[in-house]
């Protein structure tokens, strides 16, 4: 199934995640779409890959920056799989190229020469 229109175009999506316990934790994420798949890049030690890690069961629904939906926000299910190395440098160039705020991060840790956490792409598949 490809990534609905609503969601594609939006600017972020809230994706929950859930505990092994069950309960959902919803992150506000940037994303881009390559047609079949939501794709998504996070640091590789935060609590949303170790919890797509024990259960890939998603949802994503369109919200603002803070993470807030509106009612009628549009939302699709699906499930989430960790991308390999290659996969996820791939990921970083299409977010890159959509969010100018992420070129200015990382042009910026060029400069300075900051060392940058370890990222990984999720693909999720609704």
């Amino acid at each position: 199934m490809t990534v609905p229109p609503e969601i594609s175009r939006s600017k972020y999506v809230r994706l929950t995640t859930y505990r092994k316990d069950g309960t959902p934790v919803a992150t506000p994420v940037w994303h881009v779409t390559d047609g079949r798949d939501l794709l998504i890049i996070s640091e590789l030690d935060t609590w949303k890959v170790k919890r797509i890690r024990n259960d890939s069961r998603v949802e994503v629904q369109v919200c603002n920056v803070r993470g807030r939906t509106a009612p009628d926000a549009p939302s699709a299910r699906g499930t989430a799989r960790l991308l390999d190395d290659a996969e996820t440098r791939q990921v970083r160039r299409l977010v890159a190229r959509k969010y100018l705020l992420s070129r200015v991060g990382n042009w910026l840790a060029k400069v300075v020469r900051l060392r940058r956490p370890e990222t990984i792409g999720i693909a999720v598949s609704l």
